[in-house]
C-alpha cells in the first residue's frame, strides 16, 4: 500500500484516490518570466518522479503541472525588456520545455496557462462575492475577506492572531484587514487587462491556480503538490478559495518538496543565490549532464532540505558513472519485474513509503555490486529497469561513458573528438603489441590530460570521459 505525508494533516497516511484506480494530480508550475532556477528544478522532478511511480503502481493518472503567463514580474521583466508580455512568455516557455527534457522529465497530461481561464478565474470570484467571502474596494480590486473563512491557517498551521502579531503596517487602506488578498486587480495604464464585472483588470497569483484546477481537474483533487515555500500563502489561499466557494474539501492529500539550500541557505531568485537549471545544465557534458542533475535531486529524499555545491553535483554524476559502467560491463538481458521478490520487492516497499528515494537508491547500490560480482546480465536487467522507475540508466551505456552532444563532438571544447580517441586507442594498442610501452603510457597520460580514461579488459580497451 502506498503511503504518503499529507501536509494538511502532518502524518503519511495510506494513498486512497477518490475514484479506485485513478488519480487527479496538480502541482504549480513555473512563473515564466526567466529561466527557473535548480531550486525550482528540484520540485518539478520530484513531481516528475511521484507521477511516474504512480502510474508503475498502476494507477490512470491525470496529472496538470500549470503555467503563471501573467503576474507582476512577467509585466515587469517585458517593460524592461521593452516587448510584448506574449513575446517574452512564448519565449520563456519554449525554454522551459528545453530544459524539462533535457532533465528528463515527462510532459505533463495538461499544461493549463493563466490567461487561458480568466473566465473562470472571474466565475470563481463572483461565487465568493456573493457568498461574503470577497468584497470589491473602493480602489477597484476585490479581496478575499481572510477572517471570513473559518478554516484559515489549517495547511500551514499558521493563526489569524499569530498573523497579524507578525504583520507589517499595510500599505493599501483599501482593505478591510491586512491579511486579506487580492483576486481581481482593476487595470493600471500600460498593463495588460480584461473586462469583468468588477471593471477591467486582471487576475492576482492565487485564484489562478484555484481556478485552473477546477476548470482542468474538477473540483476535488487527489494530489496536490510544490515546493515547500508554497504551502503559506499561496496554498493556503488555494485552499480559501476553493473550499470557500464550493462548500466542501478542495484536495486530498498535499505534499511540498523541501528547499534546495546554497551554503545553508534557500536558494531563490530573490536572495540572488541561485543558478539557472539552463546554467548548470550548459556546463554539464550535453549526453551525461540532465540525468546528472536528476540523479542529484533524487537520490535526497524530497522532504529533506539538500545542499546544492558543483562538488555535491560532481560527486552524484561519478556515482551514476558507476552504475552505467556497471550497465556497459554486464548488458542487461530484458527483464520482467516480480515485485514479491528480491530487489524489487525491497525497491518497491522504500518507494511506497512515501516515495524513499534514499533507501530506494541505497537497493539500487546493492543490485549494482550484485551485477559487479557476478556478471549477471538477468540482475543488469533488473537494474536497468528498476533505475527507469524513476527516468534513470536508459541510455546505452557506453555511449552515456564516452559523452555526447558538444563535449563528444567538438575538438575545441575537449581536445579530442571520438575519432581522433579511438585513433589513438589504436595506436597504444600497436605500441603495446610492438612492446613499445613508453609509447603506450604516454598516449594514455595524453588522454589522462584532456580527461580521458581508457580501460583496459578481455574484450579489448574502452575509454570514457572523466
Amino acid at each position: 500500500m502506498l503511503t504518503l505525508y499529507n501536509t494538511l494533516t502532518r502524518r503519511k497516511e495510506e494513498f486512497v484516490p477518490i475514484e479506485p484506480g485513478k488519480v487527479r494530480m496538480y502541482v504549480c508550475g513555473p512563473t515564466v518570466y526567466d529561466y527557473f532556477h535548480i531550486g525550482n528544478a528540484r520540485t518539478f522532478t520530484v513531481f516528475d518522479m511521484v507521477y511516474r511511480w504512480l502510474k508503475v503502481s498502476g494507477y490512470k493518472v491525470l496529472y496538470a503541472r500549470n503555467i503563471t503567463d501573467i503576474d507582476d514580474k512577467i509585466i515587469a521583466r517585458a517593460t524592461q525588456n521593452n516587448e510584448l508580455m506574449e513575446a517574452l512568455t512564448t519565449r520563456m516557455i519554449a525554454a522551459m520545455h528545453e530544459d524539462f527534457d533535457r532533465l528528463k522529465l515527462e510532459r505533463p497530461d495538461i499544461e493549463p496557462r493563466a490567461t487561458a481561464h480568466v473566465g473562470g478565474m472571474l466565475d470563481l470570484i463572483a461565487q465568493l462575492v456573493q457568498k461574503g467571502l470577497a468584497y470589491h474596494a473602493s480602489n477597484g480590486d476585490v479581496y478575499y475577506s481572510v477572517r471570513a473563512f473559518p478554516g484559515y491557517g489549517k495547511l500551514s498551521g499558521k493563526s489569524l492572531d499569530d498573523l497579524r502579531a507578525g504583520e507589517r503596517i499595510a500599505v493599501d487602506r483599501s482593505k478591510r484587514d491586512p491579511l486579506d488578498f487580492v483576486l481581481w486587480k482593476a487595470a493600471k495604464p500600460h498593463e495588460p487587462k480584461w473586462p469583468s464585472a468588477f471593471g477591467d483588470g486582471r487576475p492576482g497569483w492565487h485564484i489562478e491556480c484555484s481556478a485552473m484546477c477546477r476548470s482542468e481537474l474538477g473540483e476535488r483533487l487527489d494530489i496536490h503538490g510544490g515546493g515547500f515555500d508554497l504551502q503559506f500563502p499561496h496554498h493556503e489561499n488555494e485552499i480559501a478559495q476553493s473550499e470557500g466557494a464550493l462548500g466542501h474539501a478542495f484536495v486530498n492529500y498535499w505534499m511540498h518538496a523541501a528547499f534546495l539550500n546554497m551554503d545553508s541557505e534557500k536558494m531563490s531568485k530573490s536572495l540572488g543565490n541561485f543558478f539557472t537549471a539552463r546554467e548548470i545544465l550548459n556546463r554539464l557534458d550535453a549526453l551525461q549532464g540532465g540525468e546528472t542533475v536528476r540523479f542529484f535531486l533524487l537520490r535526497g529524499h524530497y522532504r529533506s532540505e539538500i545542499g546544492y555545491t558543483w562538488d555535491m553535483l560532481e560527486d552524484a554524476r561519478k556515482t551514476l558513472m558507476g552504475f552505467y559502467t556497471a550497465l556497459r560491463d554486464t548488458p542487461p538481458a530484458d527483464t520482467t519485474l516480480d515485485w514479491a521478490r528480491g530487489h524489487a520487492a525491497q525497491f518497491k516497499a522504500a518507494m511506497d513509503d512515501d516515495f524513499n528515494t534514499p533507501i530506494a537508491f541505497a537497493v539500487l547500490h546493492e543490485l549494482k555490486n550484485e551485477v559487479n560480482r557476478t556478471k549477471s546480465p538477468v540482475l543488469a536487467g533488473l537494474l536497468k529497469t528498476l533505475g527507469g522507475t524513476l527516468g534513470l540508466f536508459q541510455e546505452d551505456a557506453l555511449h552515456f561513458l564516452q559523452g555526447g552532444g558538444l563535449q563528444a563532438t567538438a575538438s575545441a571544447a575537449s581536445g579530442f573528438a571520438a575519432q581522433d580517441i579511438e585513433a589513438l586507442i589504436e595506436e597504444r594498442l600497436a605500441a603495446r603489441k610492438a612492446r613499445d610501452f613508453a609509447r603506450a603510457d604516454a598516449i594514455r597520460k595524453q588522454l589522462e590530460s584532456f580527461g580521458i580514461a581508457l580501460e583496459d579488459g578481455p574484450a579489448g580497451t574502452t575509454w570514457r570521459r572523466q
